[in-house]
């Protein structure tokens, strides 16, 4: 099954392959910065911020100024901000799989029938609503879009292919392939990129020996 691939920088990306007497083709966005995507607008504050609760979510508004060296109420503005821009999805508990009865992992490579945007929309919109589903990426290569499921076990999985992913008239081949072990998931992102100073000790004022207030302290 020969395959080529054309990229104009600006344009599309497109995917033609022979299948049988048919050739299906597949055209992507492809925007001229992909790969090259810019820095987050966030000064040293911002990056200490989303790292300390990135790692414990649970910390008071107190704890955490502490721990970047605000105080309290300019540090709430920094966090408001953050989560009203969309840094900050939200906060939830962690939860082990296996723990819960959800030991079961599948990535799914999915290949649809056609690429109009209408019904590529639908099935996207049908597949982000199935709970079982708790990752969907749009990808290049062999499939046009790759899933993570997460049942109890093969016979709940079974259930959800046929009963589910299968049922969408768009899907046109599936490509299972089960988790054996897992040895990470869940893992925080890496924000080794972010530049973050190391936060100072308060400086003491001379007259009352209190430190500065209202912004970071120096």
């Amino acid at each position: 099954m020969p395959s080529s691939w054309h990229a104009i920088p600006g344009h599309v990306l497109a995917k033609a392959a022979e299948i049988g007497d048919k050739i299906a083709t597949m055209c992507l966005f492809w925007p001229e910065d992909f790969g090259n995507m810019p820095k987050p607008d966030l000064d040293p504050a911002d990056c200490r911020i989303v790292a300390e609760l990135q790692a414990n979510g649970r910390l008071s508004n107190v704890e955490l100024a502490d721990k970047i060296g605000l105080s309290p109420s300019p540090c709430l503005r920094r966090v408001k901000r953050l989560e009203r821009e969309g840094y900050i999805e939200g906060y939830r508990a962690a939860l082990r799989r296996e723990r819960i009865g959800l030991g079961f992992s599948v990535f799914i490579g999915v290949k649809i029938d056609g690429h109009a945007n209408e019904r590529a929309l639908q099935f996207e919109k049908a597949v982000v609503a199935m709970p079982e589903v708790v990752a969907c990426h749009l990808v290049s290569g062999e499939a046009d879009y790759f899933l993570e499921v997460v049942v109890p076990d093969l016979g709940d999985y079974q259930r959800f292919l046929v009963g589910k992913l299968l049922n969408l008239p768009i899907v046109r081949e599936v490509r299972s392939n089960i988790a054996i072990q897992t040895l990470k998931a869940g893992a925080p992102l890496p924000l080794e990129h972010f530049e973050m100073e190391r936060p100072q000790p308060p400086v003491q004022a001379a007259k009352h020996g209190r430190p500065e207030r209202g912004g970071l302290r120096r």
